[in-house]
């Protein structure tokens, strides 16, 4: 079933389109097809989605319905929107081109780079002592095979500790460990989405889930986060709309945004999941990673009754990447499911790892702290030097998470991507965070690096920027940019 925009909801996302300076010199059709086209380009208005009548969206903004007609015939002609005589009008892109927003990165040798494509801490201080730990520990399993589908006992009974610490019981039986955050979600997919099956993302999202998901043949829909993050109209009846068989949410410092889902979206969410028939997996890469001192509200799987979600987490963004350490908390025979879905993948993870991230979350009370001191700091000043170098991106402050969500003075972002290579600086364009090609007008900037690197990185950016428009290479929407 197509997703449909009621009137009332597309005109929230518009907001005072008529207002805005630059469209005041616009005929008002003209103007309302330019915000339109903006939503796409933001993402916020996902591609494939039924647009209201014109009459109902006329009623809605309170203007002519030939306004609208014509608004419609502009977005026709600029390839924006297919119509067809009794079906409707649908959002697309010009040219029918959907752009793959996936990438591979690699780490890189070159001393000289700074890499803002990649937001991940280098390990705390603390892992060289958790290491010996576990050498010292590990005698206990040599004597047996060494698989664990599921997880050594002691792991899995720390990480159901930490959620029981959360205020949401559970038990070692609904833990399975698994080598890192991504590897939980794939077999999750392995076991909720046969080929072909409709999935909703928020939009931005994580690139990787995106991979996952691509890989899976999964079909796509999307709910597109504003600047106050998730809007609760819009995601429950996309919810209610297209009844997917799974979403893929991350509710704490979402990534790339860094917004926090409050609690009242959180049960309803649930709720509506549940009407639906929708598997909600849960990425809580971030819960520990509060910067302000706030309160993180109920874990959304406390409100489950009905076994509906699946919680992912890991080591990898409080502790270190290279720590191939992650989680799903499901229920009992779930989990028990996952691990015979696992055997056909990799058996089990390696036990000395999981034996580190033991002592790890034994410490986990001050490595989070420093953490969350480390990223204060680096957070504020990588917003200082952006205001500064910058002055007319526009950045929402995040409470927590690793990363700025910055929206652009034009939809540069891959073409500015490209320009400061050249720079030394690598950075993730907006398309990344997205499907179809749209985000041109976002960037994600991490805070993980050292406090001189990210603001030498931000003028190296400031200078790009300048380039682009003293050469005018900006890209067109007539001729979209192909990436292979």
């Amino acid at each position: 079933m197509t997703p449909t925009v009621r009137g009332t909801q597309l005109a929230r996302l518009l907001g005072r389109w008529h207002a805005l300076p630059a469209r005041r010199r616009s005929p008002d059709y003209a103007a309302l097809a330019g915000a339109v086209r903006g939503l796409l380009a933001d993402g916020r208005l996902p591609l494939g989605v039924r647009l209201p009548a014109e009459r109902e969206l006329a009623d809605s903004l309170g203007i002519s319905r030939t306004t609208v007609s014509a608004a419609y015939r502009e977005l026709r002609e600029s390839g924006h929107l297919n119509s067809r005589r009794g079906a409707g009008s649908w959002t697309t892109l010009p040219k029918g081109h959907r752009v793959a927003g996936s990438g591979l990165w690699m780490a890189d040798d070159d001393l000289d780079l700074i890499d803002l494509s990649c937001a991940a801490l280098s390990a705390p201080d603390e892992m060289m002592t958790a290491a010996q730990r576990a050498l010292e520990d590990f005698p206990r399993y040599l004597g047996g095979a060494g698989y664990h589908p599921t997880g050594i006992l002691e792991l899995r009974a720390a990480v159901a500790d930490q959620y029981t610490a959360r205020g949401l019981l559970t038990s070692p039986e609904q833990i399975m460990i698994t080598n890192g955050v991504l590897h939980a979600l794939d077999l999750v997919m392995r076991l909720l989405v046969p080929a072909g099956s409709s999935v909703l993302v928020e939009s931005p999202t994580y690139p990787n889930a995106l991979a996952a998901l691509g890989a899976r043949r999964a079909r796509i829909t999307t709910h597109g986060l504003d600047e106050a993050g998730w809007d609760g109209d819009l995601l429950f009846g996309a919810l209610l709309q297209t009844r997917p068989r799974m979403a893929y949410l991350i509710p704490e410092f979402q990534n790339p945004t860094g917004h926090l889902m409050p609690a009242e979206t959180r049960e309803r969410l649930v709720a509506t999941a549940q009407r639906t028939g929708t598997d909600l997996v849960i990425d809580e890469s971030f819960v520990d990673l509060a910067l302000d001192g706030q309160e993180i509200p109920p874990a959304v799987a406390s409100f489950d009754r009905h076994g509906r979600v699946l919680t992912v987490g890991g080591l990898s963004k409080p502790f270190w990447g290279g720590l191939r350490i992650g989680w799903v908390r499901a229920s009992a025979p779930t989990v028990q499911r996952l691990a015979a879905a696992r055997v056909g993948v990799d058996t089990a993870g390696p036990v000395l790892d999981q034996l580190v991230g033991v002592h790890l979350l034994s410490m986990a009370g001050k490595v989070i702290a420093d953490r969350r001191k480390q990223l204060a700091a680096q957070r504020d000043a990588l917003l200082a030097a952006v205001a500064e170098h910058l002055p007319t991106w526009r950045v929402i402050r995040p409470s927590g998470g690793v990363t700025l969500w910055a929206e652009l003075d034009g939809p540069v972002s891959s073409a500015l991507a490209r320009a400061v290579e050249s720079m030394g600086v690598r950075i993730a364009p907006g398309p990344r965070f997205g499907v179809d090609g749209t985000l041109e007008r976002f960037l994600r900037l991490p805070f993980t690096q050292p406090i001189p690197e990210l603001l030498d990185g931000v003028r190296r950016i400031a200078a790009a920027r300048y380039d682009l428009d003293r050469t005018g290479s900006r890209p067109q929407w007539s001729e979209p940019e192909l990436i292979a």
